[in-house]
């Protein structure tokens, strides 16, 4: 780099530096118009803010920097660029928006630097010129590239666990469907014999067989639908603002009949926190928790609850409450596997409390809050009965409600 070249491109390279803020603000106005998320989701956090600054700085410093130094070499700067990508994946953007979005950034720095050089009556021979904007043009479309390479990849890992998860859905409802189907079938061929239709007491157990293996075909066809309806990898989870008590109240309803024939209140605390989140994903969670509570009550005990209600302390930023009951309890041997799919605390149980289960609930239940980035846990007493801790990520941003 000759002595003009670098005196011109140490000239712009202040001038982008100083102003690096008003740049990064310039960006953040256009992008608001390119992106669809609401303009305090562009960039959500702090941190990711201050990257953007920090972004226009490593070009501003690479634009006098030696000829053989590489912006790419900047380890901390890449990082910025790849959690760009991550967050661009998560907010549904596609490979043209993020093109489009350093474009932007590319016209604003060159919008800058011709203005700048005009205002500072600075005279650049056309060798300083190109030097510069090869350097200013090689700077973004290096990070623009780890930025996509970072959301390509995403994008093949997301596609990748779907699907697995389409082979595991498939596998899943293969394996459930057919026992209740397959004792369907056998107590149809059962009834059309003349001997067994001659037998009041044999028909009686036969229809019994297939009113219970219809309800169980019922309710696993209604949590198959609401599985399918959920926003699958590839999409991304719906977010939106949630009032936890809303979903809790419509559970609430949906479980009412099975709830009272069987003898259970369903209490919903009015002081559940709110959040950002998928309703879709919670609402399904706490069905097959409170589903799960209401099926292993104690019928021994005068008054058998389910309770959706607040925890006594929640770690900051989170969403945390608990769907509690006095039922039968799990016992401490089989707390561990839960929330694995197929597996069942209490199937020796099954006849003498009038209940069947495919061991999916919990395991439903624990995929929803893991795709929601939360945790879930039990604490449960064998004859006292279970308590299951959700913790979700609050999300949005925001301070929390009054009263949550």
């Amino acid at each position: 780099m000759n002595s003009a070249t670098a005196e011109y491109a140490e000239a712009v390279s202040q001038r982008v530096a100083a102003e690096r803020d008003v740049l990064a603000a310039r960006w953040l106005h256009r992008l608001h118009e390119l992106l669809t998320v609401l303009p305090n989701e562009v960039f959500p956090s702090k941190q990711l803010l201050d990257h953007i600054p920090a972004l226009i700085q490593e070009i501003a410093h690479y634009l006098r920097a030696p000829a053989n130094e590489e912006i790419a070499a900047n380890t901390s700067v890449m990082q910025k660029a790849r959690e760009l990508g991550l967050l661009r994946h998560r907010q549904q953007a596609s490979v043209h928006q993020l093109l489009r979005e350093y474009e932007i950034l590319g016209d604003i720095l060159e919008t800058f630097v011709v203005a700048e050089t005009e205002r500072l009556g600075l005279t650049p021979n056309a060798t300083a010129c190109f030097a510069l904007l090869h350097r200013l043009t090689q700077s973004s479309r290096t990070l623009m590239r780890t930025t996509i390479d970072t959301f390509v990849s995403e994008y093949n890992s997301a596609i990748e666990d779907r699907n697995a998860r389409i082979n595991a859905f498939n596998q899943m409802a293969s394996h459930e469907l057919r026992s209740p189907i397959g004792t369907l079938v056998f107590a149809g061929a059962a009834l059309e014999r003349e001997d067994v239709r001659s037998d009041a007491d044999r028909v009686a157990r036969i229809a019994s067989t297939v009113s219970d293996n219809a309800r169980r075909l019922t309710w696993l066809v209604e949590n198959l639908q609401r599985m399918t309806r959920l926003s699958n990898a590839i999409d991304g989870p719906n977010e939106q603002r949630i009032a936890v008590v809303t979903v809790a109240n419509e559970v609430a309803r949906q479980l009412d009949d099975m709830a009272k024939l069987r003898h259970v209140r369903i209490r919903v605390s009015t002081a559940l926190p709110e959040m950002w989140g998928d309703p879709a994903r919670l609402e399904l969670a706490l069905i097959n928790l409170v589903s799960n509570g209401i099926k292993y009550n104690d019928s021994k005990k005068s008054d058998s609850f389910v309770e959706i209600g607040t925890v006594s302390s929640a770690p900051a930023g989170t969403c945390t409450f608990c769907v509690r009951d006095n039922g039968l309890g799990i016992a401490d041997g089989d707390r561990a596997s839960i929330f694995d799919r197929f597996f069942r605390a209490h199937a020796q149980l099954d006849a003498e409390h009038g209940v069947s289960g495919s061991g999916l609930g919990l395991a439903i239940a624990a995929d929803c809050v893991k795709a929601m980035g939360g945790s879930i846990t039990c604490e449960s007493t064998l004859g006292e009965g279970s308590v299951f801790v959700v913790s979700l990520p609050r999300g949005g941003g925001e301070e929390p409600p009054a009263g949550a």
